[in-house]
């Protein structure tokens, strides 16, 4: 990655003081943008084995602290085929310093030495200012933190992206709020029963220090951008530790269903207004759906994660993830009532106005309750569809995923307008109700798309006897125009294919779209 300096207005603003400190008390009259502090020069972690497993919990207690304004990066691209471009508190960072959305590479470089004084670690991490574990560090900060609670998302793989295909990120700091450093390397995304880092009980000397990038474009001083930590190891042995942590779970691309605004903070951390809670029934009458005002616009991005996969008994399945992101005014909003002693819901989306007043509706469907295992939700029937189109573009498999649970997934372009930055629905759990329930909300936010994986026979494309050559993933929003949208000449959208081999031994090749792999 190829960082400048950047603006000169930046140089007296954007310093970065690093050091070990105590808790930052009452603000200053003037702070640095950011400042790197250490809870305590002298961290304890402590290391569990059990036969096999190894637990390790290595936390340096080291965070970025925001000073009197609070740290804000918009980073957008205007089409898949320009680079990121990036805005600090509005002033354009250097060109090519981001080169993905999942925040700051390589920010960090971390030494690790034993008593003896030999190097036995020595990494780099990255860094995202998003966080759950943010924290507010002096009193006068505010009360809330209404920025996103990850970096667009970014952990799949070797530190690419999960979806290939966003737009704009969101990433910061609220003054007076902190965001802690990771301290161990990115992991491989496999549960081995082995730490990243392993420290036997000892005492170690740790090294902390900023890469020159960064320490450059900030204009921090050499002497300022380091802190030396006095690292204490103990081995508690097996059976004393009385609840070992467990590992975070590893979020991947191919899961089945991957749940992952620059309007008013407050709205970002409350969630919808209670009135916007479904009602037990239908209301008696319906105001008819504004002409004007806005609305949702459904958007389908080109099908991605796409792979191959052969059964023992000879069958051969395309399998892809498919998303489908709201790039319109208005959240989608769909309610269901259900039918009185039936598995079924009348589904109606809901419009608004700018000021979030319900101004009408409209009949857009049904909702399903899926019993199998693994699902036991509602499902939508109208959302979205799969095909498989041949080289002239017509169909050839259509995919049995015909009905689907609204969350907001991933987030696609967070620098738009009235983007939802901590949406409320972000799981099956949180989406789309009980088997008892007499009523379910579904919502798509501004900003954020819904991710589905069709890994499943009836779900994938069956290719066994599909002639060998160029096909077309195509996945298309809002099939059947139930749901009123501000447009719908950007619902579908393809991805070329091309199948070769024979039975048994089938090949697939999948050409990059908009200079993207994934």
């Amino acid at each position: 990655m190829h960082i400048r300096r950047p603006l000169a207005a930046l140089t007296t603003t954007a310093l970065l003081v690093v050091g070990v400190g105590p808790a930052v008390a009452a603000a200053a009259e003037a702070q640095p943008i950011l400042t790197l502090r250490s809870a305590t020069a002298h961290p304890v972690a402590q290391r569990f084995v059990d036969g096999d497993y190894i637990w390790f919990d290595l936390d340096l207690g080291i965070h970025m602290v925001a000073g009197t304004q609070p740290f804000d990066i918009r980073a957008k691209r205007k089409s898949y085929a320009q680079p990121i471009v990036a805005k600090l508190n509005g002033t354009p960072l250097p060109a090519g310093l981001f080169t993905s959305f999942g925040g700051f590479e390589d920010f960090t470089s971390i030494t690790i030495r034993d008593a003896a004084g030999a190097v036995v670690h020595d990494y780099t991490t990255d860094w995202c200012p998003n966080s759950e574990r943010s924290v507010r560090s002096r009193p006068d900060g505010p009360s809330q933190n209404a920025y996103p609670l990850d970096c667009g998302w970014q952990g799949y793989g070797d530190g690419g992206s999960g979806n290939p295909f966003l737009l704009g990120s969101v990433w910061g700091i609220p003054a007076g709020w902190a965001t802690p450093i990771e301290t161990v390397p990115r992991g491989d995304g496999a549960w081995t029963g082995q730490p990243e880092i392993d420290l036997p009980g000892g005492e170690y000397q740790v090294t902390v220090r900023l890469n020159d990038p960064y320490r450059e474009w900030l204009a921090v001083p050499a002497a300022d951008a380091t802190v030396n930590l006095d690292l204490t190891v103990v081995d508690i042995g097996v059976g004393q530790a009385s609840a070992p942590v467990a590992k975070a779970e590893v979020r991947t691309a191919t899961e089945a269903h991957r749940h992952a605004t620059a309007g008013d903070p407050a709205a970002q951390v409350t969630g919808y207004d209670p009135r916007f809670r479904p009602p037990a029934k239908v209301p008696a009458t319906l105001a008819a759906v504004p002409a004007t005002g806005p609305k949702p616009d459904l958007r389908s991005l080109p099908a991605w994660d796409i792979a191959l996969q052969q059964d023992t008994d000879g069958k051969a399945y395309l399998t892809f993830a498919a998303t489908v992101w709201n790039g319109g005014t208005s959240p989608l909003v769909v309610d269901g009532f259900r039918r009185t002693g039936e598995d079924l819901m009348d589904a109606y989306q809901y419009f608004y106005d700018a000021a979030g007043t319900e101004v009408g509706a409209r009949l857009a469907g049904t909702m399903q309750w899926d019993a199998r295992e693994g699902h036991l939700h509602w499902h939508f029937t109208d959302f979205a569809q799969y095909n498989l189109l041949d080289a002239s573009q017509n169909l050839a498999v259509r995919s049995g995923k015909e009905a689907f649970c609204l969350a907001n997934t991933d987030p696609v372009d967070y620098t738009m307008p009235l983007a939802k930055w901590r949406p409320g629905n972000t799981s099956l759990a949180t989406s789309c109700g009980q088997n008892t329930a007499v009523a379910v909300r579904e919502v798509l936010d501004i900003g954020n798309g819904d991710t589905y994986g069709q890994f499943l026979p009836g779900q994938s494309f069956e290719v066994t006897d599909l002639p060998n050559g160029t096909y077309w993933i195509e996945v298309r929003a809002n099939p059947e125009e139930h749901l009123a949208e501000l447009r719908t000449d950007n619902n579908a959208a393809l991805r070329k294919v091309i199948l070769g081999g024979k039975p048994g031994a089938r090949t697939l090749r999948v050409p990059a779209v908009h200079g993207l792999d994934g």
